[in-house]
Formats: structure tokens, C-alpha cells, sequence
């Protein structure tokens, strides 16, 4: 906000027109730093009103039912910012000085001055307003005059004729048909048919029928040439006794009248302009340039800084326009100029003016006419018609239709920029009994909607006019849509594949359900659909949910068993509740008060209390809900070692920032790429080295960059106006700002953003969450677009954004997503999801219809509020950084997959596609139980055990790994560190659950999420698997697990048996199970000390049973 003891720049509106309110309220909207001062004068009595509107003044005759403006807005204004007069009209303009003069006699200083001065109704030479029953349709003033007029004297039966069958002539047509004093009424109109310059002669001429239709008759291909009175005076302006009897048509017929209205056209008014010595066209308007500034005609000396001319008045490019909406254009341009091209969020491109949109869509003597783009595409390309009629169809007659491009012709836009030096395709409908004429314009390869035409019926309107490229075929928006298809898998066969990891096809799916799986886990465990990458678990859950409802059951959205709620409700009773740990969430709303939750709930539970209340994910209280990555802070890869991407906000880095990736990277040995979201990732981190490296990382400048988090990832940018020839907006500041903003915001699932400079897109933004794209009129918004499994092209939100306005509405977007969106639910399927899709989504966001937009606003102000670097408090907490030991037992590491180098790098060996089900047991192990012995392996505090959640760590034994957890109130379990699925040594860092139904414990693996019993050993969801379970006993500190020697244990678990080699795995997938006779080259040491880089070695007889090598 400017200081209040700074001076303000003044702005003169010269006319307080629908253009010149509308200037104003853009700048007083835009103007957030209150740089500007507004004064203006309007020469009418009233304030700004709706001259669109005009003909509903005849039915109501308030002309404060058509004010812009309330009075009250008027007066409630700061006159620190607006000052306004009304009655009193700029007289005359001093360029040099900078002042102007009113009729009143006041005088006017400003700094910048926007002529707004409108237009005059246009008038043959013949035309004399001064007699009696000949009247103008353009003001409050003329329709006041033509009532008085009509309804004077108690004279009835007059017969009224309208000149112009345009836009205007039709209103004026309709208001004073309406007349009670009216009982005749005759179009005159130069065209065969009327609206000439927005139909064709088809819809003209459904038109024409409507109209006749009402008893109005219609004198097409002709013109006025004289208006006949019953004394005709000598001087032109001496109406002493003259009064209007009829018009002389061009074919020398005269059709009889008692009044005359002309509407066939406007003549800019620039009176004050070419006073003031400013430019204008020869046949009227102040001449501007792209920029709407107006030129100085007295010394040539080019155009003049600071003073514009907008609306009916301008003349831009020789072409002036009848319209509201080219007027409110120009008005957005000036004001978006003045206050958005330098801004908080960066600059923008200053706009210009280009061919203005003349779409039009009204209710014309009660009939609804539309036209869009360039609808008259056809008449001047390489057209085939293609015709769907009704039966009956009559060719009318009518004019050729315009031959080029004028003020009032179409102007090209949706997606014929493309295909507008090409040709194009016609689908008509003629339906002469409904009254419905629809004429669509495509290019040839029906890509792209390049105009139309609607009579009768507009539904489709909108839709068309914001339409850019087709997703449909052409044929839909005539004929409609054939099926309305869904994600529900209806469509598909039986023998379809829908989980291709598995290769389960929808009827195992089906048949799944009706043999009495009523939930996706259920599903999952029988079919192993969706247990593999997940992409599929959408469509198979759509499935299970068509089946149940096919069945008569009832499809639960509850959040998993321990809740009988969705998401949704769980995070409103949180917050209101002002809920902090899952321990109080469990207590109140839990199905079983004390249950410890599940794999599904905890970390929707943990990402609900990020979103609300943000504390350190590795607080004790918190630690335990959370899935691998995000306990870990770096994304777990398959071989158990982690990867390291620091935040490079916008994709934007300095040398010194990518040495010192390199240097980390060189140091620690680790596989770099630069990812999709424009930033560096680092694979291969081991979990001991993690806060050594953040520790390089933060020194060096970087952050946590959150991909592990259901949160923001990145904003993708291009260069936009800082380098590219081509940038309309500051894309790299946006992004940089969007991702400095809602860096660490939780969220149901993970997204991400992109901004593009221009149109051209290099940012793939319409790819993302949210995204940017610059237009030359501010910021479009696109929403709830992915890519993944399901890509999903986001969806326009909000076009041609203010950049001052950009940060409320995205931030409105995400708050409401947090807030309403299923567990692990993108913006794409939560979108999907929604009722009413996109229409509510910008009904909530953009027209508070909800009441709730200062909320939302207030919400994600609060949360980007509380941001900290999760890495940084890890570098600085020697507590935390002990819970990133391999082994809490040893400083020595084992290495558990074969590293191999390929294309200059080293990467963990594949996994093989055919791994056999391994399901361990205690007869495996030589040794007999009552052999076993006590062996203290941790202290209790290396598991740091807390009331408020489930703790867990991994201890070595000979060359064997074994994991340690500890449940509040239930106590100490062990298992192998092993899951058999993968062969990845990472149980120690799953989610610890419990069903709430039998109480049974049990740890869910990280990779696929197998659930294995804590007591049991025993694989919940999957009966191809199954671990080693082992007794735990404490005595003092110490904790005891009861085990077989080393070497028993070895043969069965040990790390070197398991490694996943290449060769190993290249075997089992060409199908040789039995490897037990091949030798594996490998390297030779398991075991080092502080992170040294080779592994172990096996071969076919040291291992153990051949049958289980890996």
C-alpha cells in the first residue's frame, strides 16, 4: 500500500460510460499498492448504466435497475482514490499542461488521462432529430424522448418503422413494438435478412420467421432514402409544423408512419480530441496504438505518454468497434498496464491491443441468437459443407455475406490459429418448426472449433466460446454424445487386463467380488491386483465399487477399519477438535479407542496433521505414521538405499549451487539425473550417510526439496521474459514464488505445478496440479492435470488472471483440495470425483459460493507460515541423527544388492520379473528351537520407545539382519529384516498396524506393503510369503532375542544369500529355477566399515539350498 503521505498519480476518465466505469473499477481492483487516483465526468445526470439494457427500461422505467454501480458503491469509495462528477462534461483538453476543463467551469489536473468519451447514434444526411417522431436509440435521454413521444396526447394505433435490422435495430425493434401506443411496427433493414453481420442467410432467416411471427413486419434488400413529413421546411432544423407520415424507400415506394427510430450505426465522438490537437480517423475516432496511447496531430510529434482513449471513441488500427466487449477489453489492457506489468510476483509483459473477440450471444425480439469466432470462416476458405437437417428445409434468401474482415466482421481465435490459412469443415442444423438453426466451423482435421453461429438455441454458448481444441469428434456437437462413458471399466471385457504387473483381468476382478471380497483389501490379497506399481488400484477399485452396487451392497467410503469415516470427515473432526497425535485422534473417533491404526489411516492421519498443524514429522509422537520416505526424508529405492533431491526452486541454479551438487555427489558415490521437474536427483544415498549429505547440501544453500512427501514437489518453469524472445510473463519469478510459498505443504497425495511464459508451453504446465500459462491479458490457470498411469489434461480454472490475483485463487485451490480430497486422491481424480466437476470447483474458488474463500485464503496464509527445512533440523539434532543408523548395534554396513555400472554410472542389479513366493519358517533353520539361546543384540533406548507411537531398528547377527520393534503397551517383537517379496532388507522401516477386529500386530513392508505378522511371521494379505519371527525378552537395558547360532541363521537369512545379483536374477528370468550349479561373479566383501563401496560374493554350494538363491 503506497504511504499515505506519498502523492497519488491522478487518472482523468473523461465519460463515465460502461467503458469508463469499467476502467475504473479494474484499476481500484488491480491497484493493490494504491498508486493511482481516479477522477472522473460524465455529462448525464445519472451514474454509469447498462445501455444494453435499454430496452428493459421500457418495461420498468428505473434507470437505477440498470446502474453498473450502486450509488452506494459511489459514495462508500475512499476520495483519497476516487473522486467523481456527474452532469458535467470535460469541455476541452491542454496536452501540455496537463489539465482539463469542464463545463462548469472547473479545471483539472492529472497525470494520465483515458478518453472515454463513447459514441453518436449515426445519421443519414436526410435524418433531422428535430422533428417531431424522429429519435435516436443510444441513451437514457433518447428513450425517454420516444416514450413521451408515443404515449403524449392519449394517441393510439401509431405505426412506428425501425431503420436497421443490426444488433441495435432489433432492440429498439422490440421496445417499441412493446408500446402500448404501438400497434405497427416495420423493420427496414439493407440486407434480405436480418443480423447480416453476425448470421448467415439460414439463420437470418429463422430469425426473420420469428420476428414476422410476432407481427412485425420485415422490408429486407432495401434502404430509407427520405423521411416524409406533413410540411416539409425550407431550412434544414425548421420543424415548425412538420411531423413524421411515412418513409421513402430506395425503390421509390413510401411505407406510412407516425414515428421513425434510426439505429444503423455509431459515430465515435472525438470532439474533445481533435480540439486538444490528438489524431483522429477521417471518418471519426481518436486514433491509438497498440497500447491505446493516443498521437498528436498538430507538430507529428508521435503519440502522447499519458493520455489513452478506450472504447467506442478509439480508433485502433483504422477499425472502431459497436461492442461492449472489444470497450472492455481496451479497458483491461490500460488498466492491467498501469498496475500489473511491474508487480510482487515479478514483471509481465505489457499488453497490447489485438483483434478484439466480437463474440455476441442475446435475446433478439424474444429469440436467443449467438455467434462466436469467426463465423463467417467458410465464405473465404475451402469449405465442404456436411448437413444434418431436419426433413423439411426451405433455402431462404439473403446476401452473400461479408467479403472481408471490417470493425464488425469475426475476428479468428479459439484454435483456427492453427488452421486459419487452411481449410475448414461446416456442420449445420436447420430445424425450421423448433426455430433452432446451429452452424459449426472446424479446420479439416477437426482439431480445432473456429466459429459458429446459434438461433433458437445457445445452451452450448459458453462451452464453445472458451473451447481451444476438441476432445470430442465434431459430429458430438450436433448430434450430441453417443455414450457417456466413465472409469468405471463397464466398457471393458471380462478378459481385459487391468493390473498388468499381475496379469489379473477385470472378471477375475468381477468374479473376486461375487465370491464375497467387499473391499479393495480383500480384493488385493485374493487377486494381487494393484499389489504390484498401485496405476491400476483406480480402475480396480471403480470395478469392485460397480460390482457391489450391482450386487444391492453398500460401497463404504470409510477411511480404512479403524474409522467409520472418509477422510474427509476425519480432517474436519481433527481441526475442530484441534486434534494433535493419532493417540488423541484413535481416542476420539477410533473404532477401537486404542488401536494403533494401519498402513492406510496413519499416514492419512500424519498428513492431516502436517496440513493443520505442520510439526516435525520426526517428533516421537508423529514418527510412526509415517510411510518410509517421509520417516526417512528421502525416497526409498529398491536396493534399501535412499535418494537425495534438494529443492531447485523453479528449475533455477547457480554454478556454485550445481558444484556443490556434483561434489556430494562424486563424494558418496551416488547416481545423478536430472529429473523431470527440473531438478537433480541423487540415487544410491545409504540411509547412515543421509545427514552428512543434507548437512553438505544446507551449507551449500539448498533446502529439502519434499520428494518424499504427499506434497508440493516442484513448479516447472521456462525462461519466459527473463531470456526467451517469444516471454509474455515473468514465469521463472511466479515459479520461483509459487514453490517458495507452499514448499512442505502437506497434501492427500503429491502435487505439482508449472508456469509457462507464453502460449508455447515448455513448461508442460497443462500437464500439472496447477498451472500457469501467460496470455498477453494476464495469467490462465489450469487445475487437477497429471501424468502417471491415468494422464489427465488439467482444465481451464480461471482465464486471463491479474498477476496480483494469482496467489489468492491458487491458494483457494490447494486449501480446498487438502481439505476435501479422498486419501492418497490426486487433484485429477478428485476433480473426477466432484460434483458438478468444474463448474463447482469455480463456483467455490472463484465465486465464494460457498463462503468460504477468506477462509481458505486465511488457512494456507497460517500453513506456508509455520515452513522450517526438515533437513537442516535433522543436521542440527544429534538425537535424530541416530535414527539413521543401519545397524543400531555396529558401525559396520552391509551392502544388499549387486551394484553394476552402466553408461558411466553404477546402479543396483535389476530385480528378476519371475521371482518365485518364499515363504520362511522356523523348520528352515537347522538348529532346532530348543537349541536357540538368548542374545543381547540392542539397549532399550536404541529404539528411543514413546507412548505415542510404535518405534522400530534394525540389529546385524553374523551376516544375518533382523528388525526390533517396540509397540506402546504391548512391548518388544523381532523379525527377519528380509521381505521375501523383493528380497529387500527394510522391514524395520515399515508402518507397524494392528486389526482391529482379532488385535493381531504386524509391520507392513515399504516396498509392496505385505503385511507380516509381529508374532507369527505369518503374511496377512498374501499367503505366497511369510518371515522368521523371533522371541524378545528385556532384561535392564538390554533386549535379548532368542535365535540359533550364525551360522544356522546365515544359511537360511543371511545377507550374502539374498543379495540380488544380475546374473541370478537374468536366470530366474529365462526360467532356470535351479541356479544352484551356476557360479556367480560378484564382489567379495559383504561387510565394511563407514560406507565403503564393494559387496559380497556367493556361489551356487555356499549359500545354502540352490532352491532359494536369488
Amino acid at each position: 500500500m503506497a504511504d499515505d503521505e506519498s502523492p497519488r498519480e491522478t487518472i482523468l476518465v473523461v465519460g463515465l460510460g460502461m467503458v469508463g466505469i469499467a476502467f475504473i473499477r479494474k484499476v481500484m481492483d488491480l491497484d493493490t499498492r494504491q498508486k493511482y487516483r481516479i477522477v472522473t465526468c460524465g455529462e448525464e445526470q445519472h451514474l454509469a448504466y447498462n445501455r444494453v439494457a435499454l430496452t428493459d427500461y421500457f418495461q420498468h422505467r428505473n434507470v437505477k435497475e440498470l446502474y453498473l454501480e450502486s450509488p452506494d458503491w459511489y459514495t462508500s469509495q475512499d476520495p483519497k482514490r476516487f473522486e467523481f462528477h456527474t452532469g458535467e462534461a470535460i469541455s476541452a483538453l491542454d496536452i501540455a499542461s496537463q489539465t482539463a476543463m469542464t463545463d462548469k467551469g472547473r479545471t483539472l489536473s492529472y497525470n494520465h488521462c483515458v478518453l472515454a468519451t463513447g459514441s453518436d447514434a449515426s445519421l443519414p444526411s436526410y435524418a433531422d432529430t428535430s422533428v417531431p417522431g424522429v429519435f435516436v436509440y443510444r441513451n437514457i435521454s433518447d428513450v425517454d424522448a420516444l416514450i413521451s413521444y408515443a404515449e403524449k396526447n392519449g394517441l393510439k394505433g401509431l405505426s412506428a418503422i425501425v431503420l436497421g435490422g443490426g444488433l441495435l435495430g432489433l432492440e429498439a425493434a422490440k421496445a417499441v413494438h412493446d408500446l402500448p401506443t404501438v400497434s405497427r411496427v416495420a423493420i427496414v433493414h439493407r440486407s434480405r435478412y436480418p443480423l447480416s453481420r453476425q448470421l448467415d442467410a439460414q439463420g437470418g432467416d429463422i430469425v426473420r420467421r420469428r420476428i414476422e411471427d410476432m407481427g412485425v413486419r420485415f422490408l429486407g434488400g432495401t434502404s430509407a432514402v427520405r423521411v416524409c413529413t406533413s410540411s416539409s421546411p425550407s431550412e434544414p432544423g425548421d420543424s415548425s409544423g412538420a411531423r413524421v407520415t411515412g418513409v421513402e424507400l430506395a425503390d421509390g415506394t413510401t411505407e406510412p408512419c407516425d414515428l421513425v427510430v434510426f439505429a444503423i450505426g455509431i459515430t465515435p465522438r472525438d470532439d474533445v480530441a481533435r480540439a486538444a490537437g490528438l489524431t483522429c480517423a477521417p471518418r471519426g475516432g481518436v486514433v491509438v496504438d497498440d497500447a491505446l496511447r493516443v498521437n498528436r496531430a498538430s507538430d507529428g510529434s508521435g503519440t502522447v505518454e499519458n493520455v489513452y482513449a478506450v472504447g467506442e471513441c478509439a480508433s485502433w488500427r483504422g477499425n472502431t468497434y459497436g461492442l461492449i466487449a472489444p470497450g472492455i477489453e481496451m479497458a483491461d489492457i490500460l488498466a492491467f498496464n498501469m498496475t500489473q506489468a511491474a508487480t510482487d510476483i515479478g514483471s509481465f509483459k505489457p499488453r497490447q491491443m489485438n483483434a478484439p473477440d466480437l463474440s455476441t450471444k442475446l435475446k433478439l425480439m424474444g429469440v436467443d441468437v449467438a455467434s462466436f469466432g469467426d463465423f463467417f470462416a467458410e465464405m473465404h476458405a475451402n469449405v465442404s459443407p456436411a448437413a444434418v437437417e431436419a426433413p423439411a428445409q426451405s433455402a431462404p434468401p439473403g446476401s452473400s455475406g461479408p467479403t472481408k474482415h471490417d470493425a464488425s466482421t469475426p475476428k479468428k481465435r479459439h484454435g483456427a490459429a492453427a488452421a486459419a490459412e487452411g481449410p475448414v469443415e461446416a456442420l449445420t442444423y436447420r430445424d425450421p418448426f423448433a426455430g433452432v438453426y446451429k452452424k459449426y466451423i472446424f479446420s479439416a482435421d477437426g482439431k480445432y472449433i473456429v466459429g459458429g453461429m446459434m438461433v433458437g438455441d445457445t445452451s452450448d454458448y459458453v462451452k464453445l466460446v472458451a473451447m481451444k481444441t476438441l476432445d470430442v469428434p465434431p459430429s458430438q456437437f450436433i448430434l450430441g454424445s453417443k455414450s457417456g462413458g466413465d472409469d468405471s471399466g463397464a466398457d471393458l471385457d471380462d478378459d481385459t487386463q487391468i493390473c498388468s504387473c499381475h496379469n489379473v483381468s477385470k472378471g477375475q476382478v468381477v468374479q473376486c467380488v461375487k465370491d464375497g471380497a467387499h473391499s479393495l483389501d480383500e480384493v488385493k490379497r485374493k487377486t494381487k491386483a494393484g499389489t504390484g506399481c498401485g496405476g491400476c488400484v483406480p480402475l480396480v477399485t471403480n470395478i469392485m465399487k460397480t460390482e457391489m452396487k450391482k450386487a444391492g451392497l453398500a460401497v463404504s467410503n470409510n477411511l480404512c477399519a479403524h474409522f467409520a469415516m472418509s477422510r474427509v470427515d476425519l480432517f474436519n473432526v481433527i481441526k475442530i477438535k484441534k486434534l494433535k497425535t493419532t493417540t488423541e485422534i484413535m481416542a476420539a473417533v477410533g473404532v477401537v479407542p486404542d488401536a494403533l491404526g494401519c498402513e492406510i489411516c496413519k499416514p492419512a492421519m500424519g498428513s492431516i496433521l502436517s496440513s493443520l498443524w505442520n510439526e516435525h514429522i520426526m517428533n516421537p509422537e508423529h514418527h510412526a505414521n509415517q510411510d518410509t520416505n517421509d520417516k526417512f526424508l528421502a525416497n526409498i529405492q529398491r536396493n534399501g538405499t535412499f535418494s537425495v533431491i534438494p529443492r531447485v526452486a523453479a528449475g533455477e541454479i547457480t554454478p556454485d549451487k550445481l558444484v556443490a551438487i556434483g561434489h556430494v555427489a562424486k563424494k558418496y558415490g551416488l547416481y545423478t539425473k536430472v529429473t523431470g521437474g527440473q531438478r537433480i536427483d541423487m540415487f544410491g544415498a545409504e540411509k547412515a550417510d543421509l545427514p552428512s549429505i543434507w548437512k553438505e547440501l544446507v551449507d551449500a544453500g539448498f533446502e529439502s526439496g519434499h520428494a518424499y512427501g504427499k506434497s508440493l514437489r516442484t513448479v516447472k518453469s521456462c525462461v519466459g521474459t527473463s531470456w526467451c524472445r517469444y516471454g509474455i510473463g515473468d514465469s521463472v519469478g511466479l515459479a520461483v514464488q509459487l514453490e517458495e510459498r507452499y514448499k512442505g505443504v502437506r497434501s492427500p497425495h503429491k502435487f505439482k505445478g508449472g508456469v509457462s511464459g507464453c502460449v508455447r508451453e515448455c513448461a508442460e504446465a497443462q500437464g500439472k496440479d496447477f498451472g500457469l500459462i501467460a496470455t498477453d491479458k494476464g495469467w490462465n490457470i489450469f487445475v487437477c492435470g497429471n501424468g502417471g498411469a491415468n494422464p489427465r489434461h488439467a482444465t481451464l480454472l480461471a482465464n486471463d488472471v491479474p498477476p496480483s490475483k494469482v496467489i489468492k485463487i491458487v491458494d483457494r485451490f490447494i486449501m480446498y483440495y487438502i481439505r476435501t480430497a479422498d486419501k492418497l486422491m490426486r487433484t485429477a481424480r478428485w476433480l473426477e470425483a466432484m460434483d458438478g466437476g468444474i463448474e463447482k470447483l469455480r463456483k467455490v474458488i472463484l465465486d465464494d459460493e460457498l463462503g468460504i474463500c477468506a477462509d481458505l485464503e486465511q488457512e494456507m496464509e497460517a500453513l506456508v507460515g509455520t515452513y522450517y527445512d526438515e533437513w537442516k533440523i535433522v543436521t542440527e539434532d544429534p538425537v535424530r541423527q541416530k535414527q539413521f543408523r543401519q545397524f543400531v548395534n555396529t558401525d559396520e554396513r552391509a551392502k544388499q544388492t549387486e551394484m553394476i555400472t552402466e553408461r558411466g554410472q553404477q546402479r543396483p542389479a535389476s530385480w528378476s520379473k519371475s521371482a518365485p513366493p518364499l515363504v520362511m519358517r522356523e523348520a528352515d533353520v537347522a538348529a532346532p528351537k530348543s537349541a536357540w539361546n538368548w542374545k543381547a543384540l540392542a539397549k532399550v533406548q536404541d529404539l528411543v520407545p514413546n507412548d505415542n507411537g510404535t518405534t522400530s531398528a534394525a540389529v546385524r547377527y553374523g551376516d544375518s539382519q533382523l528388525a526390533i520393534f517396540h509397540v506402546p503397551h504391548k512391548g518388544f517383537f523381532a523379525t527377519q529384516q528380509m521381505c521375501p517379496h523383493r528380497r529387500a532388507f527394510v522391514l524395520d522401516h515399515g508402518i507397524v498396524g494392528d486389526d482391529p477386529k482379532s488385535g493381531a500386530l504386524y509391520v507392513s513392508c515399504p516396498m509392496h506393503k505385505r503385511n507380516f505378522n509381529l508374532a507369527t511371521g505369518e503374511c496377512l494379505n498374501d499367503d505366497g510369503y511369510g518371515v522368521l519371527a523371533f522371541d524378545v525378552k528385556l532384561e535392564g537395558d538390554d533386549l535379548l532375542l532368542l535365535l540359533p547360532d550364525t551360522d544356522a541363521l546365515d544359511a537360511v537369512i543371511g545377507t550374502s544369500k539374498w543379495m540380488v545379483r544380475q546374473a541370478t536374477a537374468e536366470l530366474l528370468d529365462r526360467g532356470l529355477s535351479d541356479t544352484s550349479g551356476i557360479e556367480i561373479a560378484a564382489p567379495v566383501e559383504e561387510v565394511q566399515g563407514g560406507g565403503a563401496q564393494t559387496g559380497g560374493a556367493c556361489d551356487g554350494s555356499g549359500c545354502g539350498d540352490g532352491r532359494l538363491e536369488w
